[in-house]
This record gives structure tokens, sequence and C-alpha cells, in this order.
């Protein structure tokens, strides 16, 4: 493996674990709630009138909310970290 690809799998690794929690606000997944109007809130609409009115635990929906809200467990982070070095990987075969 060459330096640059791993510069750049290490750099997505690192910039997905840092970048998640500002990607999640953004969309809406806050650490006050679901923000009114935001995509987190059409999200959660949906899945509530496919559940017939409620959000299912463990759900997509669920799981981003409890992220935006508390931070990302050990495992969030491991799959964000590892989607990163993906996404890296990815760009210096690109390169």
């Amino acid at each position: 493996m060459g330096l640059l690809t791993a510069a750049l799998i290490g750099g997505g690794a690192v910039g997905g674990v840092v970048a998640a929690p500002f990607v999640l606000g953004a969309i809406g997944f806050t650490t006050a709630g679901i923000a009114v109007g935001s995509i987190a809130s059409s999200m959660m609409s949906a899945a509530a009138v496919a559940n017939g009115g409620a959000v299912a635990a463990g759900s997509t929906v669920a799981v981003l909310q409890a992220a935006g809200a508390a931070g990302l467990s050990g495992a969030a982070t491991a799959a964000v970290a590892s989607a990163g070095a993906s996404l890296g990987g990815l760009a210096a075969i690109l390169i």
C-alpha cells in the first residue's frame, strides 16, 4: 500500500467520525430532538406512516436520532470510520 493510499484511508476514517455529528445536526437529528421542517422530520413522518403511527425502536430514524442526541456509540463510530475509510480507499483507486 502506498503512502497516498494509506493517508486517504486514514483521513477518510477520521473525517467520517469527525463529520458525523455535524451531518446529523445539519439534516435535523439534534440534541434537542428532530428539527421541524428538516430531512429528519420527513424521515420520521414517513416511518410513522409506514408503521401505523409510531416509529419502531431500532429503525433507521430511531438510531439516527439516538446518535444525534447522545453522540455516536462505539459500534456507530466503528461503522462510520469503516465507511469513511472505504470512501478514502475508493478515492485512492480513482486518483
